[in-house]
């Protein structure tokens, strides 16, 4: 059985033009929308995005239409440094919008050209544009602020039936030239019969912690309600496939550190062991650097991020992320929950 993923890294690099129009188009956003909770900017973002350089539009609309490379890179974007600031401590209490305002709005602009972007209730706070740096106090955690420990590869929200399809990281800097790894499927490594089981609902995927009380913060009731669903997950363990979509070329739910195989599920073991394998063996280094921005398709690749040392002195890499849907009506009925509104 072929598989149908090509595993090249595909990008495209802007010309000073292009990254020059880039960088005025968003400036003049963020000085015409005060924040992200403005309503008209999310009703916008389409007529926006259509003002960016034609060749990056083109290029992305290819690799959403095309369906086939797990993962892409736009390059050479103007970010810039001294606006920026310092890489912060945490991003809890940060003013928002923040001076790197202009770089999430860069960032929401490419989300609206692969579909809406969105923010979980029950991560950081809800904001649709998420902080990934280095925290002290995450240094061994299994989280993107993590940096002493592996960052093991996985589907972002992979637990969760709403998860994005796409993920975008830009990358504000990365002195270090810090890794992040990435993964795709190679099917013809696996049995017909592995496949077949990889396919059933045998395997439990815990929710991450980024998504606990613990790293949120909780001030009323209502907030509290939020994480009920994500707690219901961790105690009723539902099970559910870790391959989906086209039996010849199919999409992965992948996230090791966090999933199990029932302890009597031996065939179960078996196969989830052997797609490990396959994926572990494949996976390979994409450095972000400063002014670029990773694209991730959440069915095709996996990713993750090599350990390092931070410095902690507000020069350690710095990405913002933000998830994307490409059909934001299916998670109607959660986003009228208060339990699970998703935000966004």
């Amino acid at each position: 059985m072929s598989n149908l993923t090509d595993q090249s890294t595909r990008s495209y690099t802007l010309t000073s033009d292009e990254a020059a129009a880039t960088a005025a188009l968003t400036r003049e956003l963020a000085a015409t929308y005060p924040s992200f909770g403005d309503p008209g900017l999310l009703r916008d973002l389409p007529r926006l995005a259509a003002r960016l350089p034609l060749g990056v539009q083109h290029f992305l609309r290819d690799f959403k239409l095309g369906d086939r490379h797990g993962h892409v890179v736009v390059r050479g974007h103007e970010f810039d440094q001294q606006r920026i600031g310092p890489t912060p401590e945490h991003w809890r209490g940060r003013r928002r919008p923040g001076p790197e305002f202009p770089e999430e709005l860069l960032l929401m602009l490419y989300s609206a050209v692969l579909g809406e972007p969105f923010g979980w209730a029950t991560q950081q706070d809800g904001h649709l544009v998420h902080d990934i740096f280095p925290i002290r106090q995450h240094e061994n955690d299994q989280l993107g602020m993590g940096s002493k420990e592996l960052l093991t590869w996985h589907t972002e929200d992979a637990f969760h039936p709403y998860r994005s399809d796409y993920l975008i990281l830009g990358a504000l800097r990365n002195p270090d030239h810090v890794p992040t790894t990435i993964g795709e499927l190679d099917l013809s490594s696996l049995s017909d019969e592995d496949i077949d089981i990889l396919f059933e609902s045998r395997f439990y995927i815990a929710p991450d912690e980024s998504h606990l009380p613990k790293n949120n913060t909780i001030t009323s009731e209502e907030e509290a309600a939020r994480f009920a669903t994500i707690q219901r997950m961790i105690d009723e363990r539902p099970l559910g496939p870790l391959l989906y979509g086209s039996r010849q070329d199919p999409y992965m739910r992948l996230d090791p550190y966090f999933t199990s195989v029932p302890e009597d599920d031996a065939d179960a073991r078996r196969a989830y062991d052997a797609l490990f394998k396959v994926v572990d063996a494949g996976m390979r280094e994409v450095v972000a650097d400063q002014g670029d921005v990773l694209f991730i398709d959440n069915h095709r690749a996996v990713h993750g991020r090599l350990p390092f040392q931070a410095r902690y002195d507000g020069t350690d890499r710095w990405l913002k992320r933000v998830c994307v849907t490409a059909d934001l009506r299916r998670s109607r009925p959660m986003r009228a929950s208060a339990e699970t509104r998703l935000l966004g």
